[in-house]
């Protein structure tokens, strides 16, 4: 898991930052999931699940977030 400093309670495991890595190329769904072995149900689940974990709405917010941080 990876930590932000001074954000304790928000972490994201390294496969999620593979993920966020993968949507911010330009990736669609189906290439994601082909890259990371996943169906394309199960990359739009686990994005959903992100973008809920980080309180964002949209998984290009979930991008900018971790861009942000420079955790991608």
């Amino acid at each position: 898991m990876t930590q932000v400093i001074g954000e304790p309670d928000v972490t994201l495991a390294h496969e999620d930052l593979v993920l966020l890595r993968l949507l911010a190329s330009g990736l669609p769904i189906d290439s994601v999931g082909r890259r990371m072995e996943l169906s394309g149900r199960t990359v739009r689940r686990r994005t959903r699940a992100v973008c809920d974990h980080l309180g964002v709405s949209t998984p290009i917010e979930a991008v900018v977030w971790a861009a942000r941080r420079r955790l991608i």
